[in-house]
Formats: C-alpha cells, sequence, structure tokens
C-alpha cells in the first residue's frame, strides 16, 4: 500500500485519473490497527483495480480534517479526485471495506 502524507495526497489521490482507497489511520486507534492486516491483504487481492493508500493522521491532521475525516478508522473512496465515499466507525468492518471495493472494481 502507498503512503501518503501532505507532500503527495494531491498527486497521489487529487489528480489521479481512476479509483483510489484511502485508509486513514493512528498509532493509538486500536481499531484501525486491527484491520489494516486485512486491508493490506484486501490491497493485494484487488491489486490493478483500484489504487490502495494509507495515510498516518500524524503529521497529517489538517489533510485528514480537509478530507472530512473526523473519527478513526475511516476509509475514503475517491473517484478522479472526488470524494465519493466515506466508510467510518468502531464498527466498521472489512466486509464492508470489501464489499465498496467490489463496488468501485
Amino acid at each position: 500500500m502507498l503512503e501518503i502524507t501532505k507532500e503527495n495526497f494531491d498527486a497521489e489521490v487529487k489528480d489521479f485519473d481512476g479509483i483510489v482507497m484511502v485508509d486513514f489511520w493512528g498509532e493509538t486507534c486500536g481499531r484501525c490497527l486491527e484491520l489494516m492486516p486485512d486491508v493490506v491483504a484486501l490491497s493485494e487481492k484487488y491489486d490493478g483495480k483500484i489504487k490502495f493508500a494509507k495515510l498516518n493522521i500524524k503529521g497529517n491532521r489538517r489533510l485528514a480534517m480537509g478530507q472530512g475525516v473526523m473519527g478513526l478508522p475511516s476509509i475514503v473512496f475517491f473517484d478522479k479526485g472526488e470524494k465519493k465515499e466515506h466508510l467510518s466507525g468502531e464498527e466498521l468492518t472489512i466486509e464492508e471495506i470489501e464489499n465498496t471495493v467490489k463496488a468501485y472494481c
């Protein structure tokens, strides 16, 4: 999975001509850390169909807030740079994430 920061967000997400799934996470977010191995597995399973990226909010908080990310975990889907879907919350499951990935493939 591609590591996104405020320095490369525009080039990798906003200016990308396709679908990008961004996993907004934090080092102190237990649910984020639980989901991460499964999200990485999804990125391998659907490699080449959509771009998978992750953004650690540490040092990128303003960027996250600018994208409407107010809670973690948050999975945001962009199509040609436009925010299309936002999955969030402690109850978020890998099945929900995969179903959304499938819808964009």
